[in-house]
């Protein structure tokens, strides 16, 4: 068994006896306990009763959470034309289209964010099994397939987090960074909660919002109290 080190034992015991605290007592256990040599990433984990095997119960959408993530998020957009220049202008970092595909079907993905015009789609249509799995494939739903693809870019690039229920009912993102300030994470934690709330979708049947953890990149998790954290 390996050997468990003062500084993760330290912040499991800080952690040991917190259960449904409040965002604010969250969110300052969370950043007192990341003392990694980095700047650690602040995450959410949130249980849903759903059972997305079942279509009508999937739960996914977006968010621009107001105090951005902290991550400088790398773009690609499959464009042509004038729509490829807007895409560079508007700050991508890889625009293309037949020479983008082969890149990624080449094993080279470098990029966070993947967004396409409608008439791009045939071509990346053929990447699903690449892009699917490490869910980059546009979609219209969450406004990666778009005329607007300056308006795609910049959202991107300033704060917006897609989310996407996985099967075991658990979505989880990150909401920012250890360094941020103790109100900006929570301003970001209650905004993202909020828009999984507000995706609750028809076929959810019972509690919907279960249960809402805090964590830290290499830090112990705390349940953030259900009521604190949707305002409710």
């Amino acid at each position: 068994m390996a050997k468990i080190g003062k500084r993760t034992r330290a912040a499991r015991a800080a952690v040991a006896d917190k259960r449904d605290i409040s965002v604010e007592e969250a969110v300052s256990l969370i950043k007192a306990n990341a003392t990694a040599k980095f700047d650690e990433t602040v995450e959410v984990a949130m249980n849903l009763g759903v059972d997305p095997r079942h279509a009508d119960q999937m739960v996914r959408g977006v968010v621009t959470l107001p105090n951005g993530t902290g991550k400088t998020v790398r773009v690609a957009v499959f464009a042509r034309g004038p729509k490829a220049d807007e895409a560079k202008e508007a700050g991508a970092d890889i625009v293309g289209a037949e020479d983008l595909m082969e890149t990624i079907q080449s094993g080279k993905i470098e990029f966070d964010r993947c967004i396409a015009t409608p008439d791009m789609m045939p071509l990346v249509g053929r990447l699903g099994k690449i892009l699917g799995p490490r869910n980059l494939m546009p979609n219209p739903k969450v406004g990666t397939v778009t005329m607007d693809v300056a308006q795609a870019v910049q959202s991107a690039k300033g704060g917006e987090v897609q989310f996407k229920v996985e099967k075991a009912g658990v979505i989880h993102a990150g909401i920012g960074k250890a360094s941020f300030d103790e109100a900006k994470l929570a301003e970001n934690l209650r905004a993202f909660v909020d828009a999984v709330a507000k995706a609750k979708p028809a076929g959810a049947k019972g509690a919907y919002l279960k249960k809402v953890s805090l964590s830290s990149t290499m830090g112990p998790g705390v349940s953030v109290d259900l009521t604190s954290a949707t305002g409710n």
